[in-house]
């Protein structure tokens, strides 16, 4: 049977997660997932592949006393045994036989990751709309509002993808952060964005600009105003390195220009969103050749007295 042509089932809107087998002095496969996920348990593991959680290469479940052999695929759900509950709602804005446009509220990270797998947009639309293989086109970053794309099918995800990587989309984000006499508006802001040496946070640093950004005003009230962002390119929390880099971070922001401390998600506070939002999405369609112009119905909030 080719390797291929297996198809590892989607269980309650989650992909299986893959491990490589090595070479080791393993007797069990058991034996190898209780050394590689040190944070798990033998017994936990167990269960799971007693509940068929725990698949070959083959698709086929793996069970506790089955012998390892190493060179292998080995298949494997993740599970949370206490997730938080995240107290708002996505809106599907619109779907066809082959896309899902979705709009996303603060909060809610795209797809699976960390402390988050049941509470990811991803995962709740695959069990709201029953599309096991729905996947996201792009990304937003767990903080961010808006739009966000999905394809139905998993053979056509690239070629939606590809209309970001040849630069077919037009997006506009809306942001809330201090007004600046400093610049004439619009401007674009050119510059070379790499991971800084804080985790999470990227930085701007000399070199041939990698990232740009078109960067309108659209209103002020008092010391604070509404940004229209134009982002040409595609780079790791661009639009809020670009904002800080100006001397104007987007309100709200937890990263720029000073990381906060990690908040695990059942303490969160959701009362200070970062006000940056994913308004419009602008495409044609290279299946259907059809125009598409979305935008999102998410709000930003203006800080408190800034309309007094």
């Amino acid at each position: 049977m080719s390797l291929s042509n297996i198809q590892i089932p989607i269980r309650d809107g989650v992909g299986a997660s893959k491990v490589f087998l090595p070479e080791g002095p393993y007797v069990t496969i058991l034996d190898f997932l209780e050394i590689r996920f040190p944070r798990g348990s033998r017994q936990g593991w167990e269960t799971r592949m007693r509940e068929g959680r725990v698949l070959n290469q083959f698709g086929k479940p793996v069970w506790p006393n089955a012998p390892y052999t190493p060179k292998q695929i080995l298949y494997y759900y993740r599970e949370l045994k206490a997730e938080a509950k995240i107290p708002f709602v996505e809106s599907v804005i619109y779907e066809d036989e082959w896309i899902v446009v979705a709009d996303k509220p603060h909060f809610i990270p795209v797809t699976p990751i960390g402390p988050y797998l049941q509470e990811t947009l991803l995962v709740r639309l695959r069990n709201r709309l029953q599309v096991d293989h729905l996947s996201a086109v792009h990304r937003l970053d767990l903080e961010t509002a808006g739009l966000v794309l999905f394809t139905k099918q998993a053979h056509t995800r690239d070629t939606y993808a590809a209309l970001f990587r040849n630069r077919q989309v037009k997006k506009e984000y809306l942001a809330i952060a201090r007004s600046s006499n400093e610049y004439d508006w619009p401007i674009t802001h050119f510059s070379r964005i790499e991971a800084a040496e804080r985790f999470m946070q990227m930085q701007e640093v000399s070199g041939t600009p990698n990232s740009v950004t078109n960067i309108s005003l659209v209103e002020t009230i008092q010391t604070w105003a509404l940004y229209s962002l134009e982002p040409i390119t595609g780079k790791k929390h661009q639009l809020r390195v670009h904002m800080n880099a100006l001397g104007l971070p987007i309100q709200g922001d937890q990263i720029y220009p000073q990381l906060a401390d990690y908040v695990v998600p059942s303490q969160r506070d959701y009362q200070s969103p970062l006000q940056l939002c994913a308004k419009k999405l602008s495409f044609k369609d290279p299946i259907t050749g059809k125009d598409h112009s979305f935008e999102s119905k998410m709000s930003l909030n203006w800080p408190p007295n800034s309309a007094d």
